[in-house]
């Protein structure tokens, strides 16, 4: 197959799509994949160094734009570039991944009579794949929930496609060496996404003091741009550590407890994994979309929902006391994290593909 798959903006959106290339690609090497998204983002750089052959194009954010009559140029614009760039590709099928810059795409897509997908990570849908949901041939959503926001004959619940790369993962609790832990007791991984969050960070401080000396390890995952901040109001502990990065994937599947943002791939890898969670959601982002998925995460007993508005020292050193103390409670939200999760989204995902386009 020849494949366009258009994503970018944040890494919840690009990271189910390079999945989903990579699985596509071992799946069978004959298949051609081209991405396109933003000129100016972090997908102009992570995608190429994946060795993915990518496409830049200017794009706006329509609902966000304080000058809509220019975003509405621009997003014209886009889908004219678009129009040519497919047609010079020839593609038999375009996916989605969410974001704004996918719209220009499957619309010129629609436009070519060329078969499409969107894929849909929130519980929530956003406003772009609200509204290409109604000109698409098929649907993928990760939530029950998000079937509302779509017409139900073309939507298919299949998962992420980042959950089938924790399909063969192994634990080995000595990958806490290279942070100098005792690798027999439990430990905590305090994570809030690559860049990781200024307004956690601030709260955490008290927190972190109040776990120092407790019978378990803590990692403390900063982001980039928040990490000597950190390091300037805290010391590390023998069962503390301070980072600014982690291989999260590989770092989360062996801990018994993970504190987390909302985001739905991060929430799809730890669901995949089994791995028990206290979520915090952004307040920041559109439409409360991360509450959302944390509710429906709490609500099926996956994950124990605490808002940053509740984010104090006493309250939350009880909740992470009550849970890393409590075995039986651990292993019910690990099994009830496993069934929520898709461990065959990927393939399952490129079997619709091959359907759409009559390929065996």
């Amino acid at each position: 197959m020849k494949i366009v798959i258009a994503t970018g903006g944040t890494g919840g959106h690009i990271y189910p799509a390079t999945t989903l290339a990579d699985k596509l690609i071992s799946d069978d090497k004959n298949n051609e994949i081209l991405f396109i998204g933003n000129y100016d983002r972090m997908e102009s750089t992570e995608i190429p160094k994946l060795g993915y052959r990518f496409i830049g194009i200017k794009a706006a954010k329509f609902n966000a734009s304080k000058n809509k009559l220019n975003a509405i140029k621009i997003l014209y614009k886009a889908y004219k570039e678009c129009l040519h760039i497919l047609e010079d590709y020839s593609p038999d099928i375009v996916i989605g991944f969410g974001g704004y810059v996918t719209v220009p795409v499957i619309m010129a897509a629609v436009k070519l009579k060329i078969k499409t997908i969107i894929h849909e990570q929130n519980s929530l849908p956003g406003l772009a794949n609200r509204v290409l949901g109604h000109f698409v041939n098929k649907v993928v959503i990760c939530y029950e929930s998000a079937k509302e926001a779509f017409n139900k004959k073309k939507t298919l619940l299949l998962g992420n496609p980042r959950e089938s790369a924790c399909l063969n993962f192994v634990k080995d609790s000595k990958i806490f060496k290279q942070f100098g832990l005792d690798c027999s007791k439990k430990t905590l991984l305090i994570v809030m996404g690559s860049l990781g969050s200024a307004s956690v960070n601030e709260k955490m401080m008290g927190i972190l003091e109040g776990l120092k000396n407790k019978d378990f390890n803590i990692i403390y995952v900063t982001g980039k741009r928040n990490y000597q901040k950190v390091m300037e109001n805290i010391s590390e502990s023998d069962n503390l550590k301070i980072v600014d990065y982690i291989d999260q994937l590989n770092i989360a599947g062996n801990c018994a407890l993970v504190i987390s943002r909302g985001g739905a791939t991060s929430a799809s890898e730890f669901m995949a994994l089994g791995i028990p969670t206290i979520i915090i959601p952004s307040p920041y982002v559109p439409n409360n979309h991360q509450y959302i998925n944390a509710k429906e995460m709490f609500d099926n007993g996956a994950s124990y929902l605490l808002e940053e508005k509740d984010l104090n020292v006493n309250n939350t050193i009880s909740i992470i006391d009550e849970l890393m103390n409590d075995d039986k409670k651990l292993k019910e939200m690990s099994i009830a994290a496993k069934n929520m999760s898709h461990p065959n989204a990927a393939y399952d995902f490129i079997n619709l593909m091959k359907e759409l386009v009559g390929k065996d």
